[in-house]
């Protein structure tokens, strides 16, 4: 599979904006399947959401291995012929039980190996700048010209890839 030359379209804060366009394509009857909503200096973000102690860790690794726990426990149950539903629902809250103390064990012995390095729990996540529209080449000029009558009407928040004369913009960089 070759790579298709793209250029962008429009360039968009918000992920909402760029889907937005991408719609607005689809109504017009654009072949949609040229166009990538890409987001573009992407950052990662940590939000810390509370501390870690010696329980939290324990709780934390309680409920990371109960459902591999049960989940196994439920397919050697069903391995059973004679009575597979009691013996893998009864197999399943075993294994729940087992994968829940050995994950809270688990949890808690990883905890002390770092030694107060890390005594507090995140969520990460990666949080593009801009959401770029880019089209193949050999559309970008109608899906320019469709993007900027949606922004037009809607007086968006968007920075177009072409200039007042309907020409592309040389100042953004090609995708």
């Amino acid at each position: 599979m070759t790579e298709q030359a793209r250029r962008t379209v429009a360039s968009y804060s918000t992920y909402q904006e760029a889907e937005r366009a991408v719609d607005h394509l689809v109504d017009e009857g654009f072949p949609v399947q040229k166009v990538a909503i890409i987001g573009r200096d992407v950052r990662l973000v940590e939000q810390v959401i509370g501390r870690m102690g010696y329980g939290e860790a324990a709780l934390h690794g309680a409920a990371t291995g109960a459902l591999p726990g049960a989940l196994v426990g439920w397919i050697f149950g069903l391995l059973n012929w004679l009575n597979p539903v009691v013996s893998g629902l009864l197999l399943a809250l075993y294994g729940l039980i087992f994968g829940a103390v050995v994950g809270a064990l688990f949890g808690m012995l990883l905890h002390a190996a770092q030694g107060g390095r890390r005594d507090f729990a995140s969520v990460r996540s990666m949080e593009p700048s801009r959401y770029d529209v880019v089209a193949d080449e050999d559309v970008a000029d109608e899906a320019v010209r469709l993007v900027a009558g949606l922004d037009s009407r809607v007086g968006g928040n968007t920075e177009s890839a072409s200039s007042k004369d309907g020409r592309p913009r040389s100042d953004l960089a090609p995708s």
